[in-house]
């Protein structure tokens, strides 16, 4: 047999009697005795004659706490989602009260709502409800943060003003008494209005622009019933001290959220604030990722003889550095001093490499008596031309253009 024998075992919507016959023949006598109706109003925390707004307040307040974003269970807040979007539709909701989930997924027919396509679908894994979307999120506010080496080296904690707007707790993101907001006459609630302006005789031009009486908002409030902290807004604003903490290597660019701490409006989401670390350019150091690079300037004699000198470092600790005695610095040379950068982020116990970009300072000139010199020392580096008798003799001059 298709559907499994008798008994209704087989049938996806239960006893068939119970639904008074065939699908699409007749409405059900009633919901099963086990039908549980409180359910999604246990997941909001709400009673069941809670008004939309309280429902609204509920999932509001839950949401926040269980969205994803801010580190709360996926599953859990799909839960809230779903019992709001029953619970804050009228139709789901009177459907729900009477038959339970089930009503749900049988649709507002009281029945199979299709007919047997329907129950196919449903047989097969076909069907099912819509995924709500949850409330709309405000837009992230960008905050750039001007970040040094030297803290970008050790890390840093600051303090961050965020100007903001909130929703108005005393009237509860309504602006005014109860009722006191009212669908704005003249534009119905869109806010915008078609205009007419007249450019010559029978010749007119059309166009949109915001309501003068509700000023684009859709929606009017008696002035004797605003609400006096807000008069009318909805939102008040607020200013938030936010603690930024800066990673140890943290990379240019580098964005650190803080979830719902931007603008906050009725029927949305507040927004969310980025730091964003904008890396000031150093004096001294280069940086690439975790390595450091450094420019040192040094004379001939100290290319020829070995260079010791010292450099503070981002920590503000002194480094000496050595060459190997007797070893020959070419202009342009690369010398490598190991775990001398930046730590790597997120491994701040490990750290890059430092490089030390050499470039040689020659002498403008030599007097005789340092050229004689020069030549006693650097005798076995010299070359003789045996084939200079014959040879016109020239002088080298200065470049110019």
């Amino acid at each position: 047999m298709f559907f499994g024998g008798g008994g209704g075992s087989g049938f996806p919507f239960g006893d068939f009697e119970e639904m008074g016959g065939m699908p699409g023949m007749g409405g059900r006598r009633g919901p099963p005795k086990d039908v549980n109706t409180t359910e999604f109003y246990e997941r909001l925390g709400v009673e069941k004659t809670a008004s939309f707004d309280e429902i609204k307040k509920a999932f509001r307040k839950l949401a926040l706490k269980h969205h994803p974003d801010r580190g709360g269970d996926k599953d859990k807040f799909q839960e809230l989602q779903n019992a709001y979007e029953v619970l804050a539709d009228k139709d789901k909701r009177d459907l729900y009260d009477k038959y339970g989930e089930e009503g749900l997924k049988e649709g507002p027919g009281g029945g199979a709502g299709g007919g047997m396509d329907d129950i196919l679908s449903q047989m097969f894994g076909g069907g099912g409800r819509r995924q709500q979307q949850g409330p709309k999120k405000g837009k992230p506010v960008m905050h750039p943060l001007k970040v040094t080496l030297e803290e970008l080296y050790t890390g840093k904690t600051t303090k961050i003003a965020v100007n903001r707007e909130r929703i108005c707790v005393k009237c509860e993101g309504k602006g005014g008494k109860d009722g006191a907001v009212q669908k704005c006459g003249t534009c119905r609630g869109r806010g915008m209005v078609t205009k007419m302006q007249m450019l010559g005789p029978g010749m007119y031009s059309q166009s949109q622009g915001p309501c003068d009486d509700c000023r684009g908002q859709g929606e009017v409030i008696d002035e004797k019933n605003k609400c006096k902290t807000c008069n009318g807004k909805k939102v008040i604003k607020e200013k938030k001290i936010l603690d930024a903490e800066i990673d140890k290597g943290a990379p240019n660019n580098q964005q650190y959220t803080f979830h719902g701490e931007a603008d906050e409006f009725p029927g949305a989401e507040a927004g969310d604030v980025v730091i964003v670390v904008q890396e000031q350019p150093h004096k001294r150091f280069k940086r690439k990722g975790a390595d450091l690079l450094i420019e040192k300037e040094i004379t001939l004699l100290q290319a020829l003889t070995g260079v010791d000198f010292t450099i503070l470092h981002l920590d503000g600790t002194k480094l000496r550095i050595r060459n190997e005695p007797g070893e020959v610095i070419k202009p342009e040379d690369i010398k490598t001093i190991p775990e001398k950068g930046l730590p790597f982020h997120k491994q701040s116990f490990k750290f890059g490499n430092l490089f030390v970009v050499f470039k040689v300072s020659f002498p403008t000139a030599l007097a005789a008596p340092q050229v004689a010199l020069a030549g006693q020392a650097l005798a076995t580096m010299k070359k003789e031309d045996t084939d200079m008798e014959a040879a016109e003799t020239v002088k080298l001059q200065n470049f110019r253009e």
